[in-house]
């Protein structure tokens, strides 16, 4: 639960809070009865009515961490940018690797008792795809591969020699996160309503492994509590196709998907082409040459060291697909479809 004196809790702090994870995170927190303080640099909407501290900064800027990290307990880090593409990388070292550098360096500075470092399962090597992966694969090269997965490869690091230095830090690193309160929304979040409204111009072949954020939050939750110094949990879900999930959208929306299916390898070679289309049209591209990598990533995420130390368990996917259309209704994002009309996911 946190450290506690006289029956009162101590602040912890959110970075990246009015992301996906950490609208979650903070709601989680809340209902926990414990003081959150959250890190905003400039949109707030995912936080409205909630209540918690605001308080401005940027990762960038050590000195505003300091100002906000001030008597807090614990830090949850999970500000990030992240892209599909490979060609923002600039912005990835700054905000990924130099935010998270200048985070330790905050929470060394102002007493912090722990961090909570949100990593990804894009940080490790995916290969060999037919052995599991878990906590004991190595880091993915730093000097190849999509910029996005090595920033998140880079900004562990930087937590891992803070460790080493002395540092009470954990380390979770969550799979394809998807479920409430998607506010922006995140990728898997867009194709998601696209399905639901029939607008997803083709379906791909390949999966990937997919985790609900409830759970995230739950295991992260657990790590701050449980885990040792340097610890470091894998937060997988269910590997799930995307013909699959489109297959689920329909049944549980009622609205049939467009049948057109597109195998991967024709997928990778028109990318180029709809990243292109889609800038013109200034919308996020969901196929690029990165996310169609990931589609084709390992099936096999191991959560049984979460599992084991942490009382880890995930729900199943499609309860997690359910709540998030939900949602998407609830929020005025999927409108008409009476089949989502039930009360709002919890």
């Amino acid at each position: 639960m946190g450290l506690c004196y006289n029956g009162v809790h101590m602040t912890v702090v959110i970075t990246g809070a009015t992301g996906h994870i950490g609208a979650n995170l903070v709601r989680a927190l809340i209902e926990k009865g414990r003081p959150t303080r959250c890190l905003v640099h400039v949109s707030t909407g995912a936080l409205a009515g909630l209540d918690t501290e605001l308080v401005r900064g940027d990762t960038c800027d050590v000195e505003s961490l300091c100002h906000a990290f001030r008597g807090a307990d614990v830090v949850y880090h999970l500000a990030a940018f992240i892209s599909l593409s490979m060609s923002d990388w600039p912005r990835l070292e700054a905000v990924n690797v130099n935010g998270t550098r200048n985070v330790i360096q905050a929470c060394l500075r102002t007493g912090v008792r722990r961090l909570v470092h949100f990593s990804s399962i894009h940080a490790l090597v995916q290969e060999p795809l037919s052995t599991p992966v878990d906590e004991s694969r190595p880091l993915t090269d730093l000097k190849n591969g999509p910029p996005y997965d090595r920033s998140k490869a880079a900004s562990e690091i930087e937590v891992r020699h803070a460790i080493e230095q002395g540092l009470d830090a954990v380390i979770v690193n969550p799979t394809g996160v998807i479920g409430p309160y998607d506010y922006q929304p995140s990728f898997l979040g867009e194709a998601i309503l696209s399905m639901a409204r029939n607008s997803l111009p083709a379906k791909v072949t390949g999966g990937f492994d997919w985790v609900d954020v409830r759970d995230v939050v739950a295991g992260a939750m657990s790590a701050e509590a449980q885990a040792p110094a340097g610890a470091s949990y894998l937060l997988s879900g269910h590997w799930v196709s995307m013909c699959d999930i489109a297959g689920m959208v329909a049944e549980i929306t009622g609205v049939k998907n467009n049948k057109l299916t597109c195998p991967l390898w024709l997928a990778r070679v028109g990318a180029p082409v709809i990243q292109g289309v889609s800038r013109l049209s200034g919308k996020r591209p969901l196929y690029t040459s990165v996310s169609l990598r990931a589609l084709r990533s390992n099936r096999h995420i191991s959560h049984e060291k979460a599992a084991r130390e942490l009382g880890y368990q995930p729900r199943p996917f499609r309860e997690t697909l359910a709540d998030t259309l939900r949602w998407f209704a609830a929020n005025g994002q999927l409108e008409g479809l009476p089949s989502l009309s039930s009360k709002e996911p919890a």
